[in-house]
């Protein structure tokens, strides 16, 4: 969910699909036309996705570029650019047979040459990704022919199969020899995908038009339109003057805001558990989060119920751990902290932390217990999560101060160069347990998804045993215990698992909820000519 709150884990296949049918042929647009507008807090950094860790560049390159395979409505694999595969009896080895005739936007005919000059730059030691790992397992990927890709594997590698998502299909015809760092496509993309970019506007919109020779059938929509609006309360307010048509909502407005004649005639809401989680995160360098006791007295001195009634107004489940609570995976049984200042107060006292009679706080060896936690600007829901965690946590003599920063400076200025104490952000999860990039130890390093620092070696070997598991109920056992060590450790307070509010405007068909949300099929939304907004020159 730093996709859904602006910070992405691996933004894997579920966002990586948005707006590619199953099927796609041209007949399946009752009409064509229309432009459908949205707006996100935080602008693109880079539309080479395997470069790129921002929610905002991920929703927009998942418009243009392809992957080899995508989830379906239902959450299960299928083809993309494959139009079949094979895997061999011991999973060590994966042969994709390529779509015919599909062309980059140049012109140009993707090939299997493409998948494995984008699998070479992806695990180039000097390609700054954080999205390396899974193919690091392979041992050799070749091209036989145009259309053939092979991959064995060091050892069996059960996401193997689902880690072909976008991240790794790049055009060889544009950036062979090339330093993909400096390649003007990070902000002119030539892709596969059912749209293309028109323009960039930094800090203002992205704007993608229809793509009218994808190879599933042309969009139904002709444009893509998202604003960058860093203010959640000013998206709203365009919403409400028709300058934006879908957007997320707070809690508060999904339940009032929105309950209005205006609303109810020209939108509908929509209501699902998010494949995301919100927490807490210590920079785990520092001397104040360095013992785990004192990371759990912490957990105890939050109110995780009162956090999803306050700050979600009931949208949403108390987190336990790193996955949503209807996963397969998902453990109920972990350690649990329940609320309880007295508890939180006297775990901090055996730390050796004491209150000051004289103005409350903690204080130890002279320090007083105060740090700052750093949220994204312009989100309501975080700064409202961050502000009930305050309030509780001065309840037990700990200060805790909040910062607010501009989303690219968050990221780029504290997060990537460790310069934070603690942070309220989110992760997005996906369909598969493999939460390897996040919490191994070796995942510590610039530009990587480890960034507070946590280190457990029986997690690292778990994370490990996860990925060479591939039954079912083996793998279970694996990410239960990860869960376990989690809980105990907590390297997080892991804080809710909202739920996904959105509003659509009524002019929208195609719309269908599943398993998967509602943005799987985006590429078949239409509008009747009748209802029509824009007009496209």
């Amino acid at each position: 969910m730093h996709c859904l709150f602006l910070l992405c884990l691996f933004f894997g296949l579920l966002i990586s699909s948005i707006g590619q049918a199953q099927e796609g042929a041209e007949s399946r647009c009752p009409e064509t036309g229309d432009t459908l507008v949205t707006a996100s807090i935080g602008d693109a950094s880079n539309l080479i996705p395997m470069l790129s860790a921002d929610a905002t560049s991920h929703e927009i390159a998942g418009l243009i570029y392809n992957g080899l395979v995508k989830y379906d409505k239902n959450l299960e694999l299928i083809g993309d650019l494959a139009e079949s595969w094979e895997v061999s009896s011991n999973g060590l080895e994966i042969t994709f047979h390529l779509k015919k005739g599909v062309k980059w936007t140049d012109g140009t005919e993707f090939t299997s040459a493409d998948v494995l000059f984008g699998f070479q730059t992806i695990t180039n030691p000097k390609t700054p990704t954080a999205y390396a790992g899974d193919f690091l397992e392979v041992e050799e990927a070749t091209a036989p022919d145009p259309y053939t890709f092979k991959v064995r594997y060091k050892r069996p590698f059960a996401p193997a199969l689902s880690s072909w998502g976008n991240l790794v299909v790049l055009p060889k015809h544009l950036l062979e020899g090339k330093d993909i760092t400096q390649s003007p496509l990070a902000r002119n993309p030539v892709g596969l995908g059912p749209y293309k970019l028109k323009e960039w506007k930094t800090q203002e919109r992205i704007e993608l038009v229809a793509n009218s020779d994808y190879f599933e059938g042309r969009p139904c929509l002709d444009r893509y339109l998202m604003r960058i609006i860093p203010d959640a309360a000013t998206t709203f307010m365009e919403l409400k003057a028709g300058g934006v048509d879908w957007t997320g909502l707070s809690p508060l407005q999904f339940d009032r805001q929105t309950d209005s004649r205006y609303f109810q005639q020209n939108f509908k809401k929509y209501s699902y558990l998010a494949f995301a989680y919100t927490y807490m995160g210590f920079n785990l360098d520092n001397s104040l989060f360095s013992d785990k006791k004192i990371r759990q007295a912490i957990a105890h001195a939050i109110d995780k119920d009162e956090l999803v009634r306050g700050a979600l107004s009931g949208h949403g489940v108390a987190a336990t751990g790193p996955y949503k609570p209807d996963a397969w995976f998902y453990n109920p049984n972990v350690k649990r902290y329940d609320f309880n200042s007295q508890k939180a107060e006297a775990m901090l006292k055996e730390a050796g932390w004491v209150r000051s009679e004289k103005d409350g706080w903690l204080y130890k060896d002279g320090r007083r217990f105060a740090f700052t936690v750093l949220i994204n600007q312009g989100n309501s829901l975080r700064e409202k999560t961050a502000q009930i965690i305050q309030y509780r946590l001065k309840q037990v003599g700990i200060d805790m101060q909040i910062r607010s920063v501009e989303w690219t400076a968050l990221i780029n200025d504290f997060i990537d160069k460790r310069r934070f104490e603690a942070v309220i952000m989110g992760w997005t999860t996906g369909q598969d347990p493999d939460i390897y990039d996040i919490w191994h130890s070796s995942k510590t390093g610039k530009k990587e998804l480890n960034f507070i620092g946590y280190k457990n070696e029986e997690v690292d070997r778990l994370l490990v045993e996860g990925r060479m598991t591939f039954d079912k109920a083996k793998r279970k056992a694996i990410y239960d215990r990860i869960q376990e060590i989690l809980a105990e450790d907590q390297p997080y307070v892991f804080l809710y698992v909202p739920m996904s509010l959105s509003i659509i405007h009524k002019r929208f068909r195609g719309i269908e909820p599943a398993p998967a949300g509602i943005s799987y099929n985006f590429i078949r939304w239409w509008t009747p000519a009748s209802e029509r907004k824009y007009i496209t020159p």
